[in-house]
């Protein structure tokens, strides 16, 4: 059948716009967008997706010379552009058969912060001083990507989000804790940030990292199938990783923020376990050992006995791994309300760490004090601890302490700071054998050492 002129012509569009959509195919992970903030002075991997054979290109403002690479048989491309020293702002533009110009990028530090509500919590959904706070968000130098909740039960490679400059109106549904520990690390070290709120409320560590990971470990399998099914969000392993944490790998990040645990009191025993499984994979999937500082949950009305403070406790024993620190809220906690709403105080306290050990900015004290060991001396035992120096009460009684026999039966016990060490002793008690501290859900102790901050929950076994 011959073809009409218009018939034709129709086709003849329709075929060059065949072409052009063929051809027209490099894309980048949302993670790459106007507004983003990449590590300084590191090798940043650029990756994204583009017709098999095409030719990708990367310019950068700081860049001398173009980097290119052809895509692979997969469609899929990635390239390293080496950043300079924190600046900007800076154009990215990467060419293949198409074009995407990314504007307004500063060079600076990025930090990922995940984990369940408490990391989610926004200054709308109730901090102190919120209007104010709100009202003086405005800050270009401070930038924010919320990765967008979703589910998958397999490893994704892409995500939905967007960077954005700290305004009122953009910070005020983020992460307040992220946001102020940006914020802070503005402040002092004086060049850009990023942050990225990767968070789900209510949700378990076994929905945030490899499924694989649980199931190749007979005790992690075991603690995740106390997990039940909840309306707020999954709790089955890896559903949240493989869509909220994957796609990011392998952006650049200086380090992680984690606030979580308090899904995971059906399973205590096991945070310990958990955790550091989860700090070792997310280490391992994104090839190298970054910082992993992570909130000790705060003092509340759990439902059993002891839930609270066995994952508070377990996250104290997971400071053993390398490079890890933890921030004690039991004095800024609220036993009422599982989201507590001192959510600067937490920041800053995160930022301290990081400024600390990892910018060595501030030479300061930044933890609160940590059990190290128990001796005994006739009815008394002595507790040492690390990070003591100027250890005290805050009140004319040292609360929360317990101790045991060797019958493993805890009583009330008085306790006194000496040469920054704890006596403690009963007369309940003639051969102590093991001694307990803040060892309740609710429990408010009021030691510290001389920089202001809280010791932790301990049991001596």
């Amino acid at each position: 059948m011959k073809k009409t002129g218009v018939s034709l012509a129709f086709s003849l569009i329709l075929i060059f716009a065949s072409i052009g959509a063929t051809r027209a195919n490099v894309s980048v992970p949302a993670i790459f967008s106007d507004n983003m903030v990449l590590q300084r002075q590191s090798d940043i991997t650029f990756w994204g997706w583009a017709k098999t054979g095409e030719t990708v290109t990367i310019k950068a403002d700081w860049l001398t010379d173009v980097v290119k690479v052809t895509a692979g048989s997969q469609g899929t491309w990635k390239l390293i552009v080496k950043t300079p020293q924190a600046g900007g702002p800076f154009t990215v533009t990467i060419k293949g058969f198409n074009e995407l110009v990314f504007k307004n990028v500063l060079i600076g530090e990025v930090w990922l912060c995940s984990g369940q509500s408490n990391m989610e919590w926004s200054a709308n959904s109730g901090i102190i001083n919120k209007d104010e706070e709100i009202n003086n968000a405005s800050n270009s130098q401070v930038r924010l990507f919320t990765v967008y909740q979703g589910t998958s039960l397999y490893p994704q490679e892409r995500l939905t989000g967007q960077w954005s400059e700290s305004t009122p109106e953009t910070m005020r549904s983020f992460s307040a804790i992220a946001y102020f520990f940006a914020k802070k690390l503005n402040q002092e070290l004086g060049i850009p940030i990023g942050v990225i709120n990767s968070s789900w409320g209510g949700t378990p560590a076994e929905s945030w990292m490899p499924e694989e990971v649980i199931q190749n470990d007979d005790f992690l399998r075991e603690a995740a199938a106390k997990q039940k099914p909840v309306p707020w969000g999954p709790v089955e392993p890896g559903r949240i990783y493989n869509s909220m944490i994957n796609p990011l790998i392998p952006y650049r990040i200086a380090g992680v923020l984690w606030y979580q645990g308090e899904a995971n009191t059906i399973n205590a025993y096991a945070y310990e376990a958990l955790l550091s499984s989860l700090i070792d994979s997310w280490r391992t999937n994104w090839d190298y050992e970054f910082p992993f500082y992570f909130a000790q949950i705060a003092p509340y009305r759990y439902g059993r006995p002891f839930e609270g403070v066995e994952v508070r406790d377990a996250q104290r024993k997971v400071l053993e791994m390398p490079n890890t620190g933890m921030v004690i809220l039991s004095d800024i906690g609220d036993t009422t309300n599982i989201h507590p709403q001192r959510k600067q105080e937490a920041a800053l306290r995160f930022a301290a760490i990081a400024l600390n050990r990892y910018y060595g900015k501030v030479k300061q004290e930044d933890s609160g004090p940590l059990y190290k060991d128990i001796a005994i001396e006739k009815d008394k035992a002595i507790i040492s601890f690390d990070h003591a120096d100027g250890l005290h009460s805050t009140g004319k009684e040292l609360t929360c302490f317990e101790i045991a026999g060797t019958d493993f039966v805890f009583y009330p016990a008085t306790a006194v700071v000496k040469n920054d060490k704890v006596i403690v002793r009963s007369d309940k008690v003639r051969v102590p054998s093991a001694v307990r501290f803040a060892w309740s859900n609710t429990a408010t102790p009021n030691l510290f050492n001389g920089a202001g901050l809280p010791a932790s929950c301990f049991i001596t076994r």
